[in-house]
């Protein structure tokens, strides 16, 4: 059973699992990012209504929601 990332430890490191969306505009955002499955991801912090993750030595702020849809 795959834990969602809003879930996950800040400061460790995680391999993303499955994103779990129905919006492809969204999918395509995050593959954007270069949030997609087999890729590592970093909480940094967990803020009020989300939390600052790290992909690819870049960092971004994500909403809950969006915390939600992605399996680690």
């Amino acid at each position: 059973m795959y834990m969602k990332l809003s879930e996950a430890i800040e400061g460790e490191e995680y391999i993303v699992k499955d994103i779990v969306t129905d919006d492809e505009e969204l999918n395509a955002f995050l593959f954007s990012l270069g949030c997609y499955s087999g890729e590592p991801i970093t909480v940094v912090s967990h803020r009020k209504g989300g939390c600052v993750v790290s992909i690819k030595d870049a960092r971004y702020n994500i909403d809950n929601d969006l915390a939600q849809a992605i399996s680690i």
